[in-house]
């Protein structure tokens, strides 16, 4: 198990050399979007209309902060359940989508995805949001603003504290 410190802008090089169990501090752009929100998201996708931010390379945080508190850019952030996800996650996967921050384990599609992409899945702490918003530097609505808390965010992060629960590779924690 390493501990590794890592840019956003460095997965792509990285996310092939990550190992399940590495402990990882990740920094840079991040984008929040539970169950709804990758609905649409697919919705904008059938629909041949662009997605509300660059898939390539993108992170997804499974999260819907709560609003900011004093001082802060959010209030709570705490990672929500994965599998949640699953039916929409190899499609944006196939389409670029590098990395995913939630918790619990995955459906063997996405985890298939996951290989055929060279993505990795990071664990969060749950029941942690109150530490996690201090890793937020800053958060902004970039669609559906009418979810609230479950709208999409584009985040900078910094130091957030993580695990890799399944590798580029298959390697996966839960089992």
């Amino acid at each position: 198990m390493r501990e590794l410190s890592l840019q956003v802008d460095q997965l792509p090089a990285a996310a092939g050399q990550l190992r399940a169990g590495d402990r990882v501090l990740l920094s840079g752009r991040v984008y929040t979007a539970r169950d709804a929100a990758h609905k649409r998201i697919l919705q904008l996708l059938d629909r041949g209309e662009a997605p509300p931010f660059p898939l390539s390379g993108a992170v997804i945080y499974y999260a819907g902060p709560t609003p900011a508190q004093q001082g802060m850019a959010v209030g709570s952030c705490g990672p929500t359940t994965s599998g949640r996800m699953d039916p929409f996650t190899p499609r944006l996967l196939d389409l670029g989508v590098l990395a995913m921050i939630g918790k619990g384990d995955r459906s063997d599609a996405v985890v298939d995805a996951m290989v055929r992409n060279g993505a990795v899945y990071f664990a969060a702490v749950g029941g942690a949001g109150a530490l996690i918003a201090r890793c937020i530097l800053s958060s902004r609505v970039v669609a559906f603003d009418d979810l609230g808390c479950e709208s999409v965010k584009e985040m900078e992060i910094r130091d957030l504290p993580l695990t890799v629960a399944i590798d580029a590779h298959g390697k996966d924690l839960y089992r």
